[in-house]
């Protein structure tokens, strides 16, 4: 089992579960910048922001992953327009939705918005079928599709109907759906799709298992994962899986120029890089048409791609054969022609990555940025001049991941140069969920926080920097008279100077009239209603900051209760789980049960974790849902949400782990190596995995060893040499037997 060459910036490591598209997760509480730098929130209330567009006219759009599209007249409106709602027809469940969109050039003159997103329904058939609910929306049965389209623009609305570009992208699994677009120096418009394969097993088109036909119609063996090399299948039509495409963005065409552009396929004449897995997020290098992906990984490695020349030739990265530099463990075991024949071609058959990281080690030495759970999730470009940050920015591309919460910036040897992969440090540690960046208005950072559904711009304050308001109130709601007890104490300033020397200024009522400068006074509200109290903090230079709280005398938020599933209630893969709650109000009494909203989490956890949003239900007292297959260590949220009439809420959250079993892996004769779930050791080995899971066996064959050659006999279950099986729920051991001979 060979490597390539070892690409800079790697560190060998081993192990961790499969990375998934990334969603919602809670806010970061503060994130780490380097000095001069602070971070401020820009637009809050959002509900799963995905993506982030500023137009030349000074307005901002911006995508929710559910569908609708709001924006801004400016970075100071604080109540945006819906321009378009499209969550009809998108498909919002796990990690598909809205995740793509971009601004034509030239807007508004040019008046179109585009968008991609999963499109509720299989090939052929007409949204919404799913209604963004499967039952068991990952045994590979829920088909989805992608979908690009344009949106006209009239002032802040869509106008005319929805017009498709291109509908392809067949899905089985809900993650690395489709991704992201951009337009180019050139004008053409460049769009990313995921392989929409599975992210538990090592999915070449077998899924799910018993079924006659392939879901997405793919020939054997060229299925699942393996979409993204079916450039270099040629005897099945093209999809667009796991590819970047380079198009005429008024017909959604193959643009001119394209590397394969006398191809017969339409779809093979759109692909100018191919050999990716979930291509997330995509940028244009300024002034040029270099394409640089922030790839989201599998079990091991994360990566950002660069695509020098899109009309050269066309770029292969290498998934599913290769995953980093090295070989895909699970897919290389499993001996499939295609990777075979691109094994054979030789490491210059495929493009190493710019950057790699390996989801065990850190990416820069001694930083703060966590490792284990990782998925790399927005890339920007910094100007190569004229911007306000440190000049040693100038030419920079930012990466993020979404997972460990870091922003990286690789910066270029000499400013304004290209970016030096060698040249790497840790821009911001325990950011807030970014999946999106951009440089905006001012050429500062933003990006997108997807979990706290915020939009966070980074400014840089060579002089002095602003102070950070921190409001507490005690309490927030009760009758009339209310008394509060306010304190400002926790503000901070991270200038030295200024340590113990900021001035307070608070408004209770928000009526524009300064009530007090105490650190923590109090005030008491006579009379009903919601109240905005307002805390400004200034430091000794002038430079100010605001916080505020809601206070609501004579009302007070109902309780919410989960009743089932009860504290402690335990799950394998494929159970049904039923829910149920209420909730009681001081004021209303028991509430109905449309005010009650359910979200269920999967927290996938491997040394840090992240969240993924599973379901949504709104209006409902009761329902049920089937317990997903996912790698372990994770578990299950189940958030209950009652609202009551004046919009006070909340929130009560049940935990529920799943049971488990010990797997051993075992070789005769024993130090041979075996993969399971895409990850290779040596036998022998246990795995701990959730029940009823699948996981991948593989035997790969030949191997040596002392030098002895060892060819594969058979499996202790019967299984092929690479078989998927289901998890027992008791513990088993798997052995895999050899043949020796003198190698």
């Amino acid at each position: 089992m060979s490597r390539r060459g070892v690409v800079r910036l790697i560190a060998v490591s081993v192990l961790v579960a499969g990375a998934l598209t990334p969603v919602l997760s809670a806010p970061a509480a503060g994130v780490t910048l380097p000095a001069g730098f602070a971070e401020q929130v820009v637009f809050s209330g959002l509900t799963q922001p995905t993506e982030l567009e500023f137009s030349p006219d000074g307005r901002v759009f911006v995508a929710e992953k559910g569908g609708r599209i709001k924006v801004y007249d400016d970075l100071a409106d604080t109540t945006p327009t819906l321009f378009a709602d499209l969550s009809t027809n998108v498909h919002n469940q796990w990690d598909r939705g809205l995740l793509g969109m971009a601004l034509a050039p030239n807007f508004p003159t040019n008046p179109w918005v585009y968008v991609l997103y999963t499109y509720d329904a299989p090939p052929g058939q007409t949204a919404p079928v799913w209604n963004d609910f499967c039952t068991d929306a990952n045994n590979g049965t829920c088909v989805v599709t992608g979908r690009l389209s344009k949106l006209q623009a009239s002032g802040d609305v869509m106008t005319g109907t929805e017009q498709v570009l291109i509908h392809d992208w067949c899905q089985q699994y809900p993650s690395h759906s489709i991704g992201d677009l951009e337009f180019g120096a050139d004008g053409m418009l460049y769009v990313t799709g995921g392989d929409g394969a599975s992210f538990n097993v090592v999915d070449y088109g077998q899924l799910p298992a018993g079924n006659p036909t392939n879901p997405c119609s793919d020939p054997t063996n060229e299925g699942g994962a393996l979409r993204s090399q079916d450039v270099r299948t040629t005897a099945d039509p093209t999809a667009l899986n796991g590819a970047l495409l380079r198009l005429d963005p008024n017909t959604g065409a193959a643009a001119p120029g394209n590397p394969m552009i006398s191809s017969p396929d339409l779809n093979t004449r759109r692909i100018v890089a191919t050999g990716l897995r979930n291509p997330f997020r995509l940028t244009m290098r300024p002034g040029t048409n270099e394409a640089w992906i922030s790839e989201t990984g599998w079990s091991t490695w994360e990566e950002v791609n660069r695509v020098i020349d899109p009309t050269a030739s066309v770029t292969n990265f290498g998934w599913p054969c290769y995953e980093g530099v090295p070989r895909q463990p699970g897919y290389d075991s499993a001996n499939l022609p295609v990777c075979e024949n691109l094994y054979a071609a030789g490491t210059g058959a495929v493009t190493d990555p710019f950057v790699a990281w390996n989801h065990a080690s850190k990416l820069v030495a001694g930083e703060a940025c966590p490792t284990g759970s990782s998925s790399s999730t927005g890339i920007a470009f910094y100007p190569t001049s004229g911007g306000p940050y440190p000049a040693a920015y100038n030419g920079a591309v930012f990466f993020a991941d979404y997972s460990r919460n870091c922003i990286w910036a690789s910066l270029p040897s000499t400013p304004g140069g290209l970016p030096n992969p060698a040249n790497l440090v840790t821009f911001g540690s325990n950011a807030a969920t970014p999946v999106d960046l951009e440089v905006g208005p001012g050429n500062e950072l933003y990006y997108v926080d997807h979990g706290g559904g915020t939009i966070r711009r980074i400014r840089y304050f060579p002089g002095n920097q602003p102070p950070t308001a921190v409001i507490n109130a005690t309490p927030t709601q009760g009758p009339v008279p209310l008394t509060v007890t306010f304190d400002g104490t926790q503000s901070t300033d991270p200038d030295p100077a200024d340590q113990g020397k900021l001035t307070y200024a608070w408004d209770f009522t928000n009526d524009g009239t300064t009530d007090s400068t105490a650190t923590a006074p109090s005030f008491t509200y006579t009379s009903a209603g919601t109240f905005t109290a307002k805390l400004t903090v200034t430091d000794t230079l002038g430079a100010t900051n605001s916080s505020t709280v809601t206070i609501t005398p004579g009302n007070q938020a109902p309780t919410a209760t989960i009743d089932t599933p009860v504290a402690g209630t335990t799950w394998r893969v494929g159970d049904t789980i039923t829910f149920s709650g209420h909730a009681t109000d001081p004021q209303q009494g028991t509430l109905p049960a449309s005010a009650l909203s359910w979200q269920l989490r999967l927290q996938h956890c491997d040394g840090t974790c992240h969240t993924h949003v599973l379901q949504n239900w709104m209006g409902m007292a009761s329902g049920s849902f089937v317990a997903p297959d996912h790698g372990y260590p994770s578990y299950l949220e189940l958030q209950l949400v009652a609202t009551d009439q004046d919009g006070l809420s909340h929130t009560v959250v049940r935990r529920l782990d799943p049971l488990t079993v010990t797997l051993t892996f075992a070789t005769k004769p024993g130090g041979l190596q075996l993969v399971t779930g895409g990850v290779a050791q040596t036998a022998t080995f246990t795995v701990t995995v959730i029940q009823r899971s699948t996981v991948t066996l593989s035997a790969p064959t030949p191997q040596t060893r002392n030098k002895r050659l060892y060819t594969f006999g058979s499996w202790s279950d019967g299984g092929a040499q690479t078989h998927v099986i289901t998890a027992p729920t008791g513990p088993a051991t798997y052995t895999a037997s050899y043949t020796g001979s003198r190698a």
